[in-house]
């Protein structure tokens, strides 16, 4: 129950952050929009769609926070932990084509149609991005004290939804300043080369950021392995148990954020009848869910083949799909 309620505060922190994202990109998205239009900027227009984006993309990540809570039923019975997964590749899918692809397309039509700004609207493009670099650099340091409070790095960017408001966050803050630079140097010579490198170059950061994104969750869609170090405790509470002979196999699969399916073919040492076999297996799997606490699902397979033929099946292999 403790985990539980500890996983329930951290998602409500998480949804609060990803409120304050939603909220300071939507009056940013609307500000750089107009003032992009005013001041006619391809830079500042760039920077509106991808305050659009990921407007889009902190509603998807909000649907993954309740969607992936879900209990599991009949149809789901390792539970709706991979929408959380499922929803963060929709949001790198949404910032590339959304905000990388505007992008592009607003850099590449200034440099072949050029763009005439005025001063006031230099001074209104310019005064937007320093609100919206304001904006997204606390929501940024928001993002950020969340990820220290979940124990840094290593722990607190495990969680999709957080990963992708830090990464929107901090892209946006690269973004506005790459869009700053390009409009004052456009303002000073006169040239919108600059200003349509500006689009181009927050085009490719777009991009690059989707990339990175989507593999992560396509990873742990198709079936991730657990952490090594969470596998290699498994195994190592399997070793000790002197009834089990010798671990033949071990696979693990992270079916939600905290939440890790285990499978292991063990050989168990001769003499053992059934009701004995079947306490055993009890104990196990009480140990290996006390040695990591996001091991949810233990299935234990006891079989008396040989190690040599068990590590040649096709579930140690992972030959014709495992087992």
């Amino acid at each position: 129950m403790s985990g539980t309620s500890t996983n329930n505060s951290a998602d409500r922190k998480t949804r609060v952050t990803v409120l304050v994202a939603l909220a300071a990109n939507l009056v940013i998205a609307v500000a750089k929009a107009v003032g992009g239009l005013f001041a006619g900027s391809p830079a500042l227009l760039s920077e509106a769609a991808h305050s659009v984006a990921d407007s889009l993309n902190e509603v998807f990540l909000l649907a993954a926070l309740r969607r992936s809570r879900r209990p599991a039923d009949r149809r789901h019975p390792f539970g709706y932990g991979k929408e959380r997964f499922f929803w963060s590749l929709i949001a790198a899918v949404g910032i590339f084509v959304m905000g990388g692809c505007f992008s592009f397309f607003q850099g590449v039509e200034a440099l072949r149609n050029g763009a005439e700004e005025t001063l006031s609207g230099y001074v209104a493009g310019l005064i937007v991005l320093g609100v919206a670099l304001l904006a997204e650099g606390v929501s940024l340091l928001r993002a950020l004290h969340q990820v220290h409070k979940q124990g840094g790095v290593a722990q607190g960017m495990r969680d999709p939804a957080l990963r992708t408001v830090v990464a929107e966050d901090g892209t946006a803050v690269l973004g506005v300043t790459l869009a700053m630079i390009g409009m004052a140097l456009h303002m000073v010579t006169g040239q919108v080369v600059w200003e349509a490198s500006a689009s181009l170059a927050i085009g490719v950061l777009l991009v690059y950021v989707a990339y990175r994104l989507g593999r992560e969750a396509k990873g742990q869609l198709i079936g991730e392995a657990a952490d090594p170090e969470a596998d290699a405790r498994i195994r190592a509470v399997l070793d000790a148990q002197p009834e089990i002979d010798s671990v033949e196999a071990l696979f693990t699969m992270k079916m939600g954020l905290d939440s890790v399916l285990v499978a292991a073919r063990v050989d168990l040492v001769p003499g053992l009848d059934s009701e004995r076999v079947e306490e055993v297996a009890v104990r196990i799997k009480r140990s290996v869910s006390r040695t990591v606490a996001e091991a949810d699902q233990i299935f234990l397979d006891v079989t008396d083949r040989p190690a040599e033929e068990a590590r040649e099946s096709p579930a140690a292999t992972g030959e014709r799909g495992g087992a």
